[in-house]
């Protein structure tokens, strides 16, 4: 049994994430900042017969996050997916013209650094594995940069080229590294991007292994790709 780890892990697309993989036969680790809701949280896969673990780390923080899924891996069996969607805060979303440098500090620290530590934290026992999936779940400033949210858009756009860069790099090592980009809000009602569709489509791109960036639904007036 391989486990399927959650960094960002929240009651929303996290939980249904969980909750897919788990079905799936996965053990789940679930590593997020709040203690109390993801002692929550593991209740409630526990319900649905579903083996997970709530780890507290933050993603600022290399040493606590390469220690959670350290022992994450240690606990639950080795790491097979790693999906890296952990929710930016609001103050990384100031205008482009009240941005300063100090002001990337933390968002690319967020989006980048914290991305390349689990990946280093978990690429070792993947590839002893023999297979692995790395997914990241960004919104559309990843693709398409919002003046108004700078922050994030300068550092998903990093964050993009790390993940590309892995999903050339590490094809050959049969480790899939994929983006979902998600345009809109993520909401129960939502055609596309509730929870449950997601998590269904996270789990399809790990299935599947078909090239690198997904789209949940269309960007208004731009015709898409999947390279």
């Amino acid at each position: 049994m391989t486990t399927f780890a959650l960094v960002g892990a929240g009651p929303g697309l996290g939980l249904a994430t969980a909750r897919r993989f788990g079905a799936a036969g996965h053990t789940v680790a679930l590593i997020a900042r709040n203690a109390e809701r993801l002692e929550e949280m593991t209740a409630e896969l526990a319900r649905d017969n579903i083996r997970a673990r709530g780890f507290t780390a933050d993603v600022l923080d290399i040493e606590s996050l390469t220690a959670a899924l350290y022992t994450a891996a240690a606990t639950l069996g080795p790491i097979e997916i790693l999906q890296y969607s952990p929710v930016p805060r609001a103050d990384f979303m100031k205008p482009v013209l009240d941005t300063g440098a100090g002001d990337l500090d933390a968002p690319l620290a967020f989006s980048v650094k914290g991305a390349v530590t689990a990946v280093n934290a978990v690429l070792p026992g993947m590839r002893e594995l023999g297979r692995g999936t790395l997914l990241f779940v960004n919104g559309s400033s990843a693709v398409r940069p919002n003046p108004k949210v700078a922050g994030t858009s300068i550092a998903f756009a990093a964050e993009s080229a790390y993940a590309r860069m892995l999903h050339d790099t590490l094809a050959g090592e049969n480790v899939h590294a994929a983006q979902l980009i998600v345009p809109g809000a993520i909401r129960p009602d939502a055609v596309h991007s509730s929870p449950e569709v997601l998590a269904q489509r996270l789990y399809d791109i790990h299935q599947q292994r078909d090239g690198f960036r997904h789209y949940a639904e269309p960007l208004p007036d731009q015709p898409l790709d999947n390279p």
